[in-house]
């Protein structure tokens, strides 16, 4: 009877994890590099609509014993997100910092539905775990096919690094990462059925090849980091390192073969080679699967008919501990041999992290055991912003627009490639030490969940559900380790994964033993019953917060749509539809220059080059610190106007906003060739 009853919630429990891991990996597809504003505000208000429904859902079903748990790291989330709202009052560019708004809102969002879930359905917590391995390897695969057929999924590809689906390869480095622990932890529990766990093996090796292939030097030392956790903490050790292990073999033999490839390994290859190369990957990659897959058959159907003694896993565990430890150790006697020694090549490795003007690595295998990088210059610009305004920072989402004034190269760069960096130049001291509390309440909140029971100190038993939220943490610390290096904040399938780890490990609390369900009296059914239409009306309060926040983030999608019809309509010469679609798109988003831009071509189109030029001033009031503007409008001046001094009264903040701009440098020079206006 208890194996019939068992069924149907072991089926429900697969079908709960394929569903998670769906939904992880369609925000992640969906979302791409989070840099579209048509898919990216597409998923935010997704996230926004049905965090609303989930919070009137919890609201309807009133409070538990756990309702305090996670709530300090929620506020201080809540207080990242009115700041972040509250920097477009002084924001170099407010409409970028309102984007910025509804992204760290919707993200907000996904923690408190993790942390809620965790309350109302905490034994659900392989589904979040087996969520993150689902997720992981749709985009490995994704990635991996479009090297496998670029000439159908990927024809126009110039780099050898993988970075599809999100165009960027540390983003699809840090989503193999963050499936690996998931992998240990499938492959390594001691229940389930082996079948099942098996397929840990293939995943994993599956996750390590993107990872390798995209050439991330921040996924993989944030993997490093997070699987020292792992099994610094978990006591699954002999089996976590026979699924790392022998996934990890597989995986480098492939790696080393595509490394060896031309069309897989170098830039600006033909597609006929890239193609050849990627068919021959193909029929490998099922050769790895295969292989992978029937190892992990054979080591579980094993270990379950003979397991090692205890004291042979205990030995091997603290075998495995000593041989992390020693890693530092071997690495500083390999460099103290080397021609450098220890000294010379910590001295050199520093220059290289943090010099500016130190050389890059090229992109080629060889980038993995590189130390160069161009991030230091980014880093050391936005200390700059920083410093110039050390308290508010310039408004979220502004680094990009203020860079031109401090690079020192011709690289259009939106980002400083750091949490740390990014949040003092964006929002300053305030919203670090925000961050800071943040991280602080989420840690006391998590450490709660992963180690105590009862609040009377730490636990030694560790059950199924606590290996599984150890496996949580080490996923949270590899989005954090890599957040220290690289800004994969913005890229919605990263971001997402780690933040429903984080809020359910923030939620769910010390391990309490579970209510008995249906239980209470008549009494207490009575009162609950009476209390809904009370618990109505903050129910519907959320609703329509969500409903409020998503047309929020509507708008900005909605003004480029308008701006976008405007100039069609240009086309077709409809001058009044131009006009009014020009119009709802500077209603729509009032922040915005792109707006002010549409409406000047259209009424210079119209010939009325007073307003033309009178939509440019006001976007150069609208944003005075954005070198954009002083271009259109110094552009204009030239050369419909053809008025060169006017032109070069607006080329002065131009060039000092960015010194570097070729259009600006173009302009000046055109200015001073031109004669004067009589």
């Amino acid at each position: 009877m208890s194996r019939a009853a068992s069924l149907p919630r072991a089926n429900t429990d697969v079908l709960l994890t394929l569903g998670v891991g769906a939904l992880l990996a369609a925000i992640a597809l969906r979302g791409g590099g989070g840099l579209q504003l048509q898919p990216v505000t597409e998923v935010e208000m997704a996230l926004e609509l049905g965090g609303g429904a989930v919070a009137a859902g919890a609201l309807l079903a009133g409070r538990d014993r756990r309702a305090a748990y996670g709530m300090p790291a929620l506020l201080c989330f809540g207080a990242l997100v009115a700041f972040t709202i509250a920097s477009i009052l002084w924001s170099v560019n407010p409409s970028d910092s309102w984007q910025e708004a509804t992204r760290t809102l919707s993200y907000a969002v996904v923690f408190g539905v993790a942390m809620v879930f965790a309350r109302f359905a905490p034994h659900r917590w392989a589904a979040i775990v087996g969520g993150t391995v689902v997720a992981s390897t749709i985009i490995c695969g994704w990635a991996l096919l479009t090297k496998i057929f670029p000439g159908a999924l990927n024809p126009d590809e110039v780099y050898a690094r993988l970075r599809e689906p999100f165009g960027y390869w540390n983003a699809v480095g840090l989503m193999a990462a963050l499936g690996a622990p998931g992998c240990l932890w499938l492959g390594a529990r001691r229940h389930g059925h082996a079948a099942i766990n098996a397929l840990a093996y293939p995943a994993l090796g599956i996750m390590l090849l993107t990872l390798l292939m995209a050439y991330s030097r921040g996924g993989l030392l944030a993997l490093l980091i997070g699987l020292a956790v792992w099994f610094a903490l978990v006591p699954l050790r002999l089996r976590g390192v026979a699924v790392l292990a022998t996934s990890a073999f597989g995986a480098v033999l492939v790696a080393m073969w595509t490394f060896a490839q031309d069309g897989l390994s170098k830039d600006r290859m033909p597609i006929d080679q890239r193609a050849a190369a990627g068919h021959e990957l193909g029929v490998l990659l099922i050769v790895l699967i295969a292989v992978l897959l029937a190892a992990g058959l054979a080591i579980g159907f094993a270990a379950a008919r003979q397991a090692p003694r205890g004291d042979v896993r205990r030995a091997a565990g603290v075998t495995i501990l000593v041989l992390l430890a020693l890693l530092p150790v071997v690495g500083a006697v390999g460099l103290a041999f080397s021609t450098r020694g220890l000294g010379g090549s910590i001295s050199h490795g520093w220059k290289q992290l943090t010099d500016p003007h130190a050389s890059t690595p090229p992109n080629d295998p060889g980038r993995l055991t590189a130390i160069g990088s161009v991030r230091a210059r980014y880093w050391n610009e936005a200390l700059k912003m920083w410093k110039g305004h050390p308290m508010k920072g310039v408004g979220a989402g502004g680094y990009a627009t203020l860079r031109p004034r401090y690079r020192q190269d011709d690289l259009e760069v939106r980002h400083a490639h750091g949490y740390v960096v990014q949040t003092l130049a964006d929002l300053g001291l305030t919203g670090m030490l925000i961050s800071v509390a943040l991280v602080g309440f989420w840690l006391i909140a998590a450490t709660s969940a992963v180690g105590r029971e009862r609040g009377l100190g730490w636990s030694t038993a560790f059950t199924p559900e606590r290996v599984g939220l150890l496996t949580l943490l080490s996923i949270v610390v590899i989005f954090a380790a890599h957040s220290f290096v690289d800004w994969t904040w913005f890229v919605p399938g990263n971001a997402v994964v780690a933040l429903l780890c984080a809020g359910w490990l923030a939620g769910r609390g010390p391990l309490l033993p579970e209510p008995i369900a249906g239980g209470g009296g008549l009494r207490d059914r009575i009162r609950a019953g009476l209390q809904v239409p009370q618990r109505a009306v903050p129910a519907a309060a959320a609703v329509v917060v969500a409903l409020i926040a998503a047309w929020t983030t509507w708008q900005p999608l909605r003004s480029q749509n308008a701006g976008d019809a405007a100039l069609a309509a240009l086309e077709s010469k409809n001058m009044n539809a131009a006009r009014n679609d020009a119009q709802a798109a500077e209603d729509r988003n009032p922040l915005a220059v792109e707006p002010l831009f549409v409406r000047s071509v259209v009424e210079q189109q119209a010939g009325d080059k007073v307003a033309a030029r009178t939509a440019l001033e006001d976007a150069v009031k609208l944003q005075p610190t954005n070198s954009e503007p002083w271009l259109r409008l110094a552009d204009f001046d030239l050369n419909v106007l053809h008025d060169p001094a006017q032109a070069k009264a607006a080329l002065g903040p131009a060039l000092y906003l960015d010194p570097r701009s070729p259009s600006g440098i173009a302009l000046y020079l055109q200015a001073q060739r031109t004669p004067a206006k009589k």
